[in-house]
């Protein structure tokens, strides 16, 4: 009997058989849908533009996952021979997506929430931590509560009139001191990619400051290289645009700092040197590099279950997929617009949703999924999102249903 291929031959094979050239609706349905035969049957009846919140997975991710539990049923404890090596193969792949050359620097996490808990307890002190009014609910909360008991010292920085954050608001927040400044590359509600990031790492840096990066809406849509950037630390996950579900985050640690020795309070016995011996001594002994971040016991079914969105990016490349975004959202814009519907949606200073202001976005987002096109809204802006498997009927009944609906 033949063996089933591997999720990488079979992502590579049908990828190879896309070509070169720019994506097409034709040659995805040709060659990527059958990727996804099960999550497209699913949505057969209904238009699926929440891919920036849960993105859609691949059939071969199922089998991923029955790897790990095939290895726990046939080997037991010797399971984590294979577990480990998974863990260290998401780590690479998330190296390679985030354009950094040690995959060490790349710690695993659960949450993006998760790895910003991590940084502010690296850093000294009460630092004074500056971030914007945009960041995503989880990291708010969480230096809010720091603040609040006053770990932190928090300084925000609001949004213009017209939504947007710019840089120089930022650097003037900073000013001549501060300990971390947290900014996202995408801008949750608004898509906004926010401008001139070199200027807020030089900025943060003259002051003493660390950047920490929120790439959560950005990783795997929009090309991005955290070590060109020179940003202390990055974090993100791939529930949304790399197709791995809920648990399978990460903390990018810059390696200059791990090199220096930065350590975090925010460990566990699998951040020890010889873990498996068991010892004792004081002060412990850690690891070297990014593996001194690892925490305790972790999930390993995250790991197989973010492989195939992993690998699929990997073989697509993020400036064939930025580009084929950024087509469908102007498609989207202009579908809406001959509806009579104002959108945002499709330039270069923005992510790979579309947005759209409306004071009722909320109820919109209820009615627009009881009518089978399934959006959501943050706040009064209606998010649409399109991805590889979104057809050009979908669009366009996508902005019939909108149009009627908002009428």
């Amino acid at each position: 009997m033949n063996a089933r291929p591997s999720t990488q031959d079979r992502i590579g094979a049908a990828v190879a058989a896309l070509g070169s050239g720019p994506l097409t609706e034709a040659n995805l349905r040709e060659h990527i849908a059958p990727l996804f035969s099960r999550v497209l049957a699913r949505s057969a009846s209904r238009t699926y533009l929440a891919n920036h919140s849960l993105g859609r997975p691949l059939d071969a991710m199922e089998d991923d996952v029955r790897e790990a539990l095939a290895s726990w049923y046939r080997s037991m404890g010797e399971a984590w021979v294979g577990w480990e090596a998974e863990m260290r193969a998401y780590r690479e792949r998330l190296a390679r997506l985030l354009g950094v050359a040690r995959s060490d620097s790349v710690v695993p996490k659960t949450s993006a929430g998760q790895g910003l808990r991590a940084v502010l307890n690296a850093l000294d002190g009460v630092p004074r931590v500056v971030a914007t009014r945009g960041e995503f609910d989880s990291i708010d909360v969480i230096l809010r509560e720091y603040a609040h008991r006053g770990r932190i010292k928090l300084v925000f920085v609001e949004a213009r009139d017209d939504g947007r954050f710019e840089a120089g608001d930022v650097v003037a927040a900073i000013g001549d001191r501060a300990g971390l400044v947290v900014v996202s590359h995408v801008m949750f509600q608004t898509g906004q990619v926010l401008p001139d990031l070199d200027l807020v790492v030089t900025a943060s840096h003259a002051a003493g400051a660390k950047v920490l990066l929120d790439v959560y809406h950005s990783l795997g849509v929009v090309p991005l290289d955290v070590d060109a950037l020179g940003v202390d630390f990055a974090v993100g996950g791939a529930y949304k645009y790399l197709r791995g579900g809920p648990g399978a985050c990460f903390l990018y640690v810059a390696p200059r700092h791990l090199d220096a020795g930065l350590a975090t309070l925010d460990i566990g016995w699998f951040a020890k040197a010889e873990r498996a011996r068991y010892e004792r001594p004081d002060p412990p002994r850690y690891s070297e590099g990014g593996d001194a971040w690892l925490e305790s016991t972790p999930p390993v079914l995250p790991f197989y279950q973010a492989r195939a969105g992993q690998l699929f990016t990997l073989a697509v490349g993020v400036p064939r997929l930025r580009a084929h975004s950024l087509a469908q959202q102007r498609a989207l814009v202009v579908a809406l617009g001959d509806r009579g519907v104002s959108a945002e949606g499709g330039t270069a200073d923005r992510g790979a949703f579309v947005v759209v202001r409306r004071d009722d976005a909320l109820r919109l987002a209820e009615d627009m999924k009881a009518a089978g096109v399934d959006v959501d809204a943050r706040g009064a802006r209606l998010r649409l999102c399109p991805d590889v498997l979104t057809t050009s009927d979908e669009i366009s009944r996508a902005a019939d249903v909108l149009a009627r609906v908002a009428a």
